[in-house]
């Protein structure tokens, strides 16, 4: 039993409440042009609805010829990607002479939520990717899928493989069913009853609020995305680099779109509840999803921390896909780690650039 005195205590609340006083003072004082995202400067070259695809300014004179395309995830605003200068997946790739296309998924409006994955798949993304191939004039473009947008450039690439010459996935999800994903056990996944019924919450909703998917992701880890966090800021509150940087995250992780309905509630379904990727009986627009069509060099990214898309899920790309040249390559952090780590910074754009290069 602890043994704390009243005095100790008394001090000890005095003390830290000074210390919340400073960081609001402190967080006070940083101008909202310190906190700015997407430093890298870019173009809007191709719009469809909500949906716009950026084309990054290159930042060498030798550049490789074949663009890449960077697909992101739905759920959160893909400027994580290039969020400050020193700390830029993009800004790493241009200074390396990759050329870097960038899709922007949007904000879906209520006349959305019939939107359906061939929307997104089909749509979308292969529309991005029709404009690059035109705009360069190319057959083939390389493709690097991230989180969700890793699933969609699967899906994308098994339907569509004569578009694409490289296929990258990084911290995308293959099989949902893995058990050491709390994601996917609150899904019921495994069980083949979901915990929450897909197609009952667009039925009441429309689309899905994006603070609700972001509730559910700060669940996952409540003590340390809740709490811990904050409690650390005290202790970097005055400095400002810091601070900024920490305000720049905040405004990410509180920058989620709704989901559009249709889209939403089948991809929960076809993905997490049925687990249809990896048993190959995804279908979009009646089409199937044969990841054995992705027969293109395929290089899988993982995070070998990730408590949202857990390496034993990624790790099984390797079993459905049919090509020989596949690549794996690991990093020691966490999901987000893999955007914002200053050492995985160093290693994760020579990594993807090298191995587009060897293979151009």
């Amino acid at each position: 039993m602890f043994n704390i005195s009243p005095e100790t205590l008394t001090e000890d609340m005095l003390k830290m409440n000074q210390q919340i006083m400073d960081a609001v003072r402190a967080l006070s004082d940083i101008d909202k042009e310190q906190i700015q995202i997407g430093p890298s400067e870019k173009e809007a070259v191709w719009k469809q609805d909500h949906v716009v695809l950026y084309r990054y300014k290159p930042l060498v004179e030798d550049v490789l010829e074949i663009p890449l395309l960077i697909s992101y995830a739905l759920v959160n605003r893909p400027y994580m990607v290039d969020l400050q200068e020193d700390r830029s997946l993009v800004r790493n790739l241009l200074n390396l002479g990759i050329d870097v296309y960038l899709i922007d998924w949007g904000y879906p409006k209520r006349n959305d939520r019939w939107l359906e994955l061939d929307d997104y798949i089909n749509g979308y993304l292969g529309g991005a990717v029709e404009y690059i191939k035109k705009a360069h004039d190319i057959d083939r473009i390389n493709l690097l899928g991230i989180c969700q947008g890793g699933v969609f450039s699967m899906c994308y690439t098994a339907l569509h493989p004569e578009n694409i010459k490289n296929l990258i996935t990084m911290v995308a999800p293959v099989d949902f069913h893995v058990e050491d994903g709390l994601l996917n056990r609150w899904m019921g996944c495994g069980t083949g009853i979901p915990t929450i019924d897909p197609d009952l919450m667009v039925d009441a909703l429309g689309n899905v609020p994006g603070d609700f998917m972001n509730f559910g992701f700060l669940m996952l880890k409540p003590f340390e995305l809740g709490i811990q966090k904050y409690l650390g800021l005290l202790d970097i509150a005055n400095d400002n680099r810091q601070s900024a940087n920490f305000l720049r995250m905040e405004k990410w992780i509180f920058d989620s779109p709704d989901q559009a309905g249709a889209a939403w509630a089948d991809f929960m379904q076809q993905f997490y509840v049925e687990n249809r990727l990896v048993k190959g009986t995804v279908e979009i627009d009646g089409e199937v999803v044969d990841l054995k069509n992705i027969t293109m060099p395929v290089l899988n990214l993982y995070a070998e921390q990730d408590h949202l898309v857990p390496p034993s899920s990624t790790k099984r790309l390797r079993e459905f896909v049919g090509t020989d040249d596949f690549t794996e390559a690991s990093f020691p952090v966490g999901h987000i780690g893999m955007y914002v780590s200053g050492k995985v910074q160093a290693t994760l754009p020579p990594t993807i650039a090298n191995w587009l290069k060897e293979r151009a």
